[in-house]
């Protein structure tokens, strides 16, 4: 693997150094590549890197500074508020309510003897930290991207977290979207990075999600502000912003911007399968609204699934899901780049944070049982539920840390049916037939022995699986981002807002999540935003068909992967089985999932052997 290429190639990154003189070592690298800088007042390198200057705003009070990189509407005079309280206290509130406000950014700030870094509330900005090697001794030092970090520092490949993330229906928490070389670690989402004066590392919780209490006509009405706040911070003073409009949530967040006066261009893909009824409800939509420029994009001209996926060159800080949709998720942002728009907005978020998952009813039947066993039987009956797997799950009273024991102990054992009631911490992954015993064994070895940290991601089974989905659906978009940056794109996904999350998640579950509405909460939130003819709109597109066709119009590509494997090459796949499954036709509901995590692995293990390209060029 090379050990400049995303330092060379990749056109936005930052690395944040400690304020001491055991720094100069990795500053001095990092400066190699870069173009723009910032310092600590005592004249040290602080933040070194590549960003778009309109992207950062900065504030300076004495020796403390702080500075935010991102979609934000925060003012200089606010950043400079925040590093007079950054400059008084070790630990300022002032900085958390800065976090929490509407947006998606980075807030890093340099006080005398330490310097923090945080993102948002889930992983969308993400932070990572290393320790760098130095003649004075190891200095931590953090970065927004992985990858960066590992060239940076020298970092060499992890080889079973590369096994675990093979798995399928997902890696599970804490290890999902995990960087893959050693000694590079993730700050998770609501946590804050701080380094000492002496370079040393530490991470703490700055954010914790509301208790559900909130009746929903109350939330939906804090929703539509919170939303509405969101969409206006990133389209202010934009001449033109494009948007997805397909489901309920991307019309929510299209209908948000038009409202809010912005020059909205709207794109629809539509699907092979009959059933697909997006193209339907968005003529409707802009109809009714009068205001957007509306493209639909037809079934024949979407890319399908696996789509040139043997010649792919993005460059991603981690595997990526995304990868075998690459072609399909990117075919309309690419033309919205060439319509001549900077930002395209996105529903991604809103089924997670919308639709929540019935989890949360094994809580609420301790506090409320005649409620949730009520939703209950609704759920067993739309979903076909076997009523023993029900009752097994809702007397299961494990712990998370016991749920991971099982799981590393039946990592090789079938995988959950597809009527699984979705009661339990999470839908247990599986290795793939293809994955050797070699794989296998690290895999295990990574869930029973590294676990840092050792708790669930929530306070319940249904928090937890909220927002573990929401971190892994955040890092979609974030992986969307990193493949449109060179097109001067950028993408945005409002509903992974403190503010928006927030809102949601404080509205009583037994309101939020029923089988008896489709997202109420969100349909009550866009009374006035969404035209009446389609806010109340039941349905979801399902891209079964695409994957399906895909895998056999693509069929060569996949098999081409199959050659020199880079997996099998680390001992991790079985080539022989990989290949006769990518020969196969398989189902997109049972069977075809299982190749996604793999051939996100492949992918991403080949880009790495990429020559580097200054990042100018990618640009051009």
């Amino acid at each position: 693997m090379d050990q400049s290429l995303s330092l060379q190639s990749v056109p936005a990154w930052f690395v944040v150094l400690p304020d001491t003189a055991a720094a100069a070592v990795p500053a001095a690298k990092a400066l190699s590549f870069a173009t723009r800088r910032l310092l600590h007042a005592s004249g040290r390198p602080w933040i070194v890197g590549r960003w778009d200057p309109e992207t950062a705003v900065t504030g300076a009070h004495r020796d403390a500074r702080v500075v935010v990189i991102g979609e934000h509407a925060v003012p200089e005079a606010d950043a400079e508020r925040a590093a007079a309280a950054a400059a008084g206290t070790a630990s300022p509130p002032e900085l958390d309510r800065l976090a929490g406000r509407a947006g998606s950014f980075h807030l890093i700030a340099s006080c005398p003897g330490r310097v923090r870094v945080q993102g948002g509330v889930v992983t969308l900005r993400r932070v990572f930290h290393a320790e760098a090697t130095t003649p004075g001794g190891p200095v931590s030092v953090a970065s927004d991207r992985a990858d960066v970090l590992a060239e940076l520092v020298g970092a060499g490949l992890d080889e079973p977290r590369v096994a675990l993330e093979m798995l399928a229906s997902g890696v599970p928490y804490p290890w999902h979207g995990d960087p893959l070389w050693r000694g590079v670690h993730p700050v998770p989402g609501g946590h804050r990075l701080t380094l000492d004066a002496a370079g040393r590392a530490r991470t703490t919780r700055w954010w914790s999600p509301p208790d559900p209490v909130v009746p929903l006509a109350a939330g939906a009405v804090r929703l539509k502000e919170a939303l509405a706040e969101s969409v206006a911070v990133r389209t202010r003073g934009r001449d033109l912003v494009s948007s997805d409009l397909g489901g309920l949530d991307s019309t929510a967040v299209c209908c948000t911007a038009a409202r809010g006066g912005a020059k909205v261009v709207a794109y629809t893909a539509a699907i092979h399968d009959e059933a697909g009824d997006d193209v339907y409800w968005a003529e409707r939509t802009v109809r009714a609204l009068g205001s957007v420029e509306h493209h639909v994009v037809p079934a024949r001209e979407v890319a399908m699934t696996f789509d040139g996926i043997d010649t792919l060159r993005d460059i991603l800080d981690t595997p990526s899901i995304i990868t075998v949709d690459r072609n399909r998720r990117m075919g309309i942002i690419e033309t919205a780049a060439a319509r001549g728009s900077g930002l395209h907005l996105t529903g991604l978020g809103g089924d997670e944070l919308l639709a929540g998952t019935p989890a949360r009813l094994h809580t609420l039947l301790l506090h409320h049982p005649f409620v949730a066993l009520h939703a209950i039987r609704g759920y067993a009956a739309k979903y076909r539920w076997a009523r023993r797997a029900v009752l097994s799950r809702l007397v299961d009273r494990r712990s998370y840390g016991a749920w991971l024991d099982r799981l590393a102990r039946d990592l090789t054992g079938p995988a959950a049916p597809v009527e699984e009631p979705l009661l339990d911490w999470a839908v247990p992954p599986r290795m793939p037939p293809w994955a050797t015993p070699d794989a296998v064994a690290a895999a295990r070895d990574v869930i029973r022995t590294r676990r840092t940290p050792t708790g669930a991601r929530g306070r319940n089974r249904g928090e937890h699986r909220e927002l573990v989905a929401m971190d892994g659906i955040s890092q979609w978009v974030r992986h969307i981002g990193q493949m449109s940056a060179p097109l001067g794109i950028a993408v945005s996904a409002p509903y992974y807002d403190a503010p928006v999350i927030e809102a949601a998640l404080a509205v009583r579950a037994e309101e939020r999540i029923t089988p008896w509405r489709y997202k109420p909460l969100i349909v009550e939130a866009m009374r006035g935003v969404v035209p009446e003819v389609s806010r109340t709109r039941g349905t979801k597109a399902n891209a079964t068909f695409e994957e399906e066709a895909g895998l056999r119009r693509h069929r060569r590509s996949l098999l081409a992967l199959c050659e020199d494997s880079r997996l099998v090459r680390l001992g991790l796949a079985d080539g022989k089985v990989l290949r006769d499954w990518c020969r196969r036709a398989l189902s997109a509901e049972t069977e075809s999932y299982r190749l996604h995590p793999t051939i996100a692995c492949e992918v991403w293990l080949r880009s790495r052997e990429m020559a580097p390209l200054p990042a100018a060029d990618r640009k051009a």
